[in-house]
């Protein structure tokens, strides 16, 4: 990229991206303005001039991995290996100048609504100021993607992210009071963007937002999830589009019959539901969801036989009995998902949730946990053994000594495990999509195929 007359090298930024794919896709935007503004982007620790840490505040565990960093940062700082550290994210925006007791040498704090003001800070605390905090109280602002879009993936994939926000008021939940309320990009720029993305070679682009179903809501003039997918698939080329992050009550006809009749849109939808029983999903704010989480799964395949269906469910909230955990782990073996990620309830201030009772232990929790995973793990088994023979694509990502790995239409990023081939391929790259026959053979999450191509 040509940088402007005026600008001249301003220093060297580590970049540490922490969190979901959303907070991924913040990180991107962030390195964007940092390259415009003349920085350089090195993944070497040695000789960097500033650290940037990227914050994720979703729960407990992402808090403590969030301040880990920090502090470590800070003693690299300490030690010489940086001369500044800025913290942005989810966390800054949550607490606020707390952070700024809690972590001293941190010299500035950006909330979400200040992110392009990177290069200025940047240049700020390289000029020696401290304690620089630009942190709006809510976060109201709607990101587009400029002129320069980086990737951050690090394979042939991205996040498309096409809203931000929340307006969902799950009890236990404090991303609207992080994120704010849900607001829809247009779906122009979202063409725009997308077809950028393929023009640069991406091979998948992946629909994200705090609920992708609600796409479009909020703006009021007939903008939906359905117009756009239809939008998305009209954009000439050869690529596929996922959709991630999606709401119970958001599976509707319309969405079914746009995805199936689609050459781009994968039959893949990531729903998570938290739970099954009626009254804990009453407890936690959703009990709107309660008729579509029974019948989710049937009604997605009686439409398209060969989707996928990835949930995430919540144990231990306050409320969940031993009888209603039972019939949440009855559902999750009726309803055979492919993928089932879990997460045990963590009490965040703020949330109605937080003060709850009953509230089973975190032990019990755990023990929850546990057992979910274990029912699904036969499950998820079973799912790719019925899968045996069948032909397919392979979108390679890695190629390893004796084996090619990459990832299906039924696999997402990061969270859906790999497929693996074994042979030598060296007319294969990164990127490529190749045929494969699917063995049926399942170790740790990854699948085994078979190539097809020589």
């Amino acid at each position: 990229m040509k940088l402007p007359s005026w600008s001249r090298p301003a220093g060297r930024v580590v970049v540490i991206s922490l969190g979901c794919a959303k907070n991924l896709v913040d990180s991107e935007h962030l390195v964007a303005c940092l390259l415009e503004s003349g920085f350089t982007i090195t993944s070497r620790l040695e000789g960097a001039d500033l650290m940037l840490i990227n914050t994720c505040a979703f729960i407990a565990e992402a808090r403590e991995e969030s301040a880990a960093v920090i502090r470590d940062a800070c003693r690299l700082k300490r030690q010489g290996g940086c001369r500044a550290v800025i913290v942005a994210g989810c966390m800054v925006q949550r607490y606020r100048r707390a952070l700024g007791v809690s972590f001293p040498e941190v010299d500035a704090w950006i909330g979400l609504d200040d992110l392009d003001r990177i290069g200025e800070v940047g240049r700020r605390v390289l000029r020696g100021e401290r304690a620089i905090f630009e942190v709006g109280a809510v976060s109201r602002r709607l990101f587009e993607s400029g002129p320069l879009r980086v990737i951050l993936t690090g394979g042939p994939y991205a996040y498309l992210k096409i809203a931000e926000g929340c307006s969902h008021r799950c009890r236990f939940c404090a991303i609207p009071a992080i994120r704010g309320s849900f607001r829809s990009r247009s779906v122009s720029s979202l063409l725009r963007e997308a077809e950028q993305l393929i023009t640069r070679g991406i091979q998948e682009i992946n629909l994200i937002a705090q609920d992708t179903t609600g796409y479009g809501r909020d703006r009021r003039d007939g903008t939906d999830l359905v117009r756009l997918l239809r939008a998305l698939d009209r954009v000439s080329g050869d690529f596929w589009v996922r959709i991630l992050y999606g709401y119970p009550t958001g599976v509707s006809d319309a969405l079914l019959e746009a995805v199936g009749e689609s050459r781009h849109v994968l039959p893949y939808f990531d729903i998570p539901i938290q739970h099954s029983d009626p009254d804990v999903l009453r407890a936690m704010g959703r009990a709107a969801t309660v008729e579509a989480v029974a019948h989710l799964t049937a009604r997605i395949r009686s439409r398209l036989p060969k989707a996928t269906i990835r949930t995430t469910c919540l144990v231990g909230h306050p409320g969940e009995s031993p009888k209603a955990f039972e019939r949440l782990v009855f559902h999750v073996q009726e309803a055979g998902y492919d993928h089932l990620g879990v997460f045990v309830f963590s009490p965040e201030e703020g949330t109605p949730a937080a003060g709850m009772k009953p509230c089973p232990s975190r032990r019990t929790g755990e023990w929850r946990r546990e057992r979910l995973l274990a029912v699904q793990a036969p499950i998820a088994r079973a799912r790719v053994r019925g899968r045996q023979g069948d032909v397919e694509e392979m979108l390679v990502e890695e190629i390893r000594p004796g084996r090619l790995l990459g990832r299906c239409r039924a696999q997402a990023p990061e969270v859906d495990g790999k497929t693996w081939v074994a042979g030598s391929f060296s007319h294969i790259r990164p990127g490529a999509r190749i045929r494969i026959r699917l063995t049926g053979r399942y170790r740790s999450a990854d699948w085994e195929a078979e190539c097809l191509e020589r």
